[in-house]
C-alpha cells in the first residue's frame, strides 16, 4: 500500500503503482488539510468574494464575476468545453500515472476540492479504471488542461475509459466497479485540470522504462564489445577517475564487471592498438546519458510533489493567491534533455551495429550471413537502425524553445511540454528498437568467438536473448525479431 502525502512520492513508489498495481490511500494528516481547504472555498463562495477560478470565469474571462447558484455549472461547462484532446490515447499506464499524480497533488491541500475527488481518483486506480486521454491539444501551460480534462470527464462518468481489458463507457465501468460519478462543485473542475500531471505523467513513465534501457544498453554493449574483440584497458577505472564524473566511473565498473571473466575481450597492442570511438568510449557517452536521466528524475520527483493549481489556497483561505505553477517549464526543459539522452543511446549502439555487421571494420562473415553472397544476414537490421537514429534526430528538437500565445494573450508564453514528453517516449520506443537490433548482431557475433568463451554474465544474458530470437541460420523475417526482443527488453525493467 503506497500512502499518499502530497510530498513524499517517488519514482520507485510511482513504479509499484504503474507496473505492480500496488493499491493506494490518503494518509489522515493529508485528508485534514484537504478538508481545511475545502472549507476556505466554501466559505469564499457563501461570502460572494471575487477569487479566481471559484467565483469568476476562466483565462481571459477571469473578469467576469459568477453568481454562488451557477458555480457547479460553470465548473461543468469548464470540463465540457475544455476537453478538446485529439489523436491517439495515452498509453494506459500513463492514464494511470495521471489519476496518481493529480491525487497526490490535491492531497496537498491547497486546492479547495472535497475529500470526495481525492477518493474518487483513488477508487480508479484501486479498481484500475484508467480514462481514455488523447495525447495531443496540451500547450503544457495553465496546465495541462485539455487531457486532464478527459480525466475529469471520467471521474463524471461521462467519456471512455480502459477497464478489465477493453475500452468502455465510464459510466458502465463505475456501475461495474461500484464508483458513484462525481458531481464537480466550485474550484473543482479547475482543481481538476490545472496542472502539469499530463506530462510529468508521461515523464515518469519514460523515464522508468529509459533507465531500465540504460542499464540494458550496457550488458548489450558489453556483448558487442565480446564479438569485436575489443580491449578492456579502456575501462580501466584510472582512466575515469581521472575524468572525473562519477556516471562515467559507475559505467566503465559495470562493464568491467560484465567482462571480468571473458576470454573474447583483448588487452592493448594484443590484436590492435585503440578501439573505435563507438567501443572505447562507451563509458564517456553512456555515462553522460546517466548524468541527464539523474537531472530528468530530481525534476520528476520535486513536479510529482508539486502544487500545481491555481489559485492556490493558504492560511485557512485568508490567502488565496492566483499564480503560475501550472507552467511547464521546468519538466519541459527536462523532457527535451531526457530526449537527447536516450536518443544518444541509440546513436552510438547504431555505430557499433555497423561495426558488427562491416566486413571492412572485422574479422566475422559479411553482415553476419550463413551464406554471405547468397543471404543477406543483417544487412537490413542495420538500415532499420539508421532510420530510427535519423527519425530520433527530428524528435530531438527541443518542444521548449517554442511558444504561442492562447486566451487572447493572457496566457503569453507556454512550454510545450507534454509534447516534449511525448516525443521523448517516441525516442525511447524507438532506441528499444535499435538496441534489440544490437543485441541480435550482438548474439550473432558472439557465437562465431565461441560461446564458450563468453563471460559469465554477458553469456547468461545471451542464453536469455536466445530463448527470444533464434539464432541466424538462414535469412528469415527479421522485423518479427526485433519486435519480439524489443518487447521482452521492455518488461524485463530490473
Amino acid at each position: 500500500m503506497i500512502q499518499l502525502t502530497g510530498n513524499t512520492l517517488t519514482i520507485h513508489e510511482a513504479k509499484r503503482v504503474l507496473f505492480d498495481n500496488e493499491t493506494v490511500e490518503i494518509s489522515a494528516k493529508s485528508m485534514e488539510k484537504v478538508i481545511a481547504s475545502r472549507q476556505a472555498v466554501e466559505r469564499i463562495v457563501k461570502d460572494e468574494r471575487v477569487v479566481y477560478g471559484i467565483t469568476t470565469g476562466f483565462g481571459k474571462f477571469s473578469d467576469v464575476y459568477i453568481n454562488s447558484e451557477n458555480v457547479e455549472e460553470l465548473q461543468l461547462n469548464l470540463i465540457h468545453s475544455h476537453a478538446c484532446g485529439v489523436g491517439d490515447p495515452f498509453p494506459e499506464v500513463v492514464s494511470r500515472a495521471m489519476l496518481l499524480l493529480r491525487a497526490n497533488a490535491l492531497s496537498k491541500g491547497y486546492s479547495g476540492v472535497r475529500p470526495v475527488i481525492i477518493d474518487t481518483l483513488i477508487q480508479f486506480l484501486n479498481a484500475q479504471i484508467h480514462p481514455v486521454i488523447p495525447q495531443q491539444g496540451s500547450l503544457g501551460a495553465s496546465g495541462d488542461l485539455a487531457p486532464l480534462s478527459h480525466l475529469a470527464l471520467a471521474l463524471m462518468g461521462e467519456g471512455e475509459v480502459f477497464y478489465q481489458g477493453e475500452k468502455v463507457d465510464a459510466s458502465k465501468a463505475l456501475a461495474d466497479a461500484n464508483i458513484q460519478p462525481v458531481t464537480l462543485q466550485a474550484k473543482e473542475g479547475l482543481a481538476l485540470i490545472n496542472g502539469t500531471q499530463a506530462m510529468t505523467a508521461m515523464g515518469v513513465v519514460a523515464y522508468i522504462e529509459a533507465e531500465a534501457l540504460a542499464k540494458q544498453s550496457e550488458l548489450i554493449a558489453s556483448m558487442t564489445i565480446e564479438a569485436l574483440r575489443g580491449i578492456i584497458d579502456a575501462f580501466d577505472e584510472d582512466v575515469h577517475i581521472a575524468r572525473g564524473y562519477q556516471q562515467q566511473v559507475d559505467v566503465a565498473n559495470r562493464i568491467r564487471q560484465y567482462l571480468s571473466d571473458s576470454q573474447l575481450v583483448t588487452k592493448q597492442g594484443e590484436l590492435r592498438v585503440q578501439d573505435a570511438y563507438s567501443l572505447r568510449c562507451i563509458p564517456q557517452v553512456h555515462g553522460a546519458s546517466w548524468q541527464a536521466l539523474d537531472y530528468v528524475k530530481e525534476k520528476l520527483e520535486i513536479e510529482m510533489n508539486a502544487a500545481t493549481d491555481n489559485p492556490l489556497i493558504f492560511n485557512d483561505g485568508e490567502k488565496v493567491i492566483s499564480g503560475g505553477n501550472f507552467h511547464g517549464q521546468p519538466i519541459a526543459l527536462a523532457m527535451d534533455f531526457m530526449k537527447i539522452a536516450i536518443a544518444e543511446l541509440a546513436n552510438i549502439s547504431e555505430r557499433r551495429i555497423e561495426r558488427l555487421v562491416n566486413p571492412s571494420l572485422n574479422d566475422l562473415p559479411g553482415f553476419l550471413s550463413p551464406e554471405p553472397g547468397l543471404q543477406s544476414g543483417a544487412m537490413i537490421m542495420q538500415y532499420a537502425a539508421a532510420s530510427l537514429v535519423s527519425e530520433n534526430k527530428t524528435l530531438a528538437h527541443p518542444a521548449s524553445v517554442d511558444s504561442i500565445p492562447s486566451s487572447a494573450n493572457q496566457e503569453d508564453h507556454v512550454s510545450m511540454g507534454t509534447i516534449a514528453s511525448r516525443h521523448a517516449y517516441q525516442i525511447l520506443l524507438n532506441s528499444r528498437r535499435v538496441l534489440a537490433i544490437e543485441m541480435i548482431c550482438a548474439m550473432q557475433g558472439v557465437e562465431f568467438r565461441g560461446v564458450e568463451n563468453m563471460a559469465s554474465l554477458t553469456k547468461e544474458f545471451y542464453h536469455q536473448g536466445r530463448r527470444i530470437v533464434s539464432s541466424i541460420v538462414k535469412d528469415r523475417v527479421f522485423s518479427k525479431d526485433i519486435e519480439a526482443l524489443s518487447a521482452w527488453l521492455c518488461a524485463k525493467r530490473e
